[in-house]
């Protein structure tokens, strides 16, 4: 009786960790989603990037107009 109980309880707490287990792993549907949104902050970040590189750029030739008149 005390062997039928505890293989419940252990039957019991391996479906649960199972469950746990599945409900926290990634579906394929999850990666492709993290992977779009990768791809799109990768695009705003190189955007950001040139902007700023480009601003950079005319601040210091602007700089330099000044510094040579």
């Amino acid at each position: 009786m005390a062997a039928e109980a505890q293989k419940e309880t252990i039957e019991v707490v391996i479906a649960e960790l199972e469950t746990r287990h599945l409900n926290e792993m990634a579906t394929k549907l999850d990666i492709e989603i993290i992977r779009k949104e990768m791809a799109e902050t990768k695009a705003e970040l190189v955007r950001w990037i040139v902007g700023a590189g480009f601003l950079q750029t005319v601040l210091i030739a602007a700089l330099l107009m000044r510094l040579i008149k």
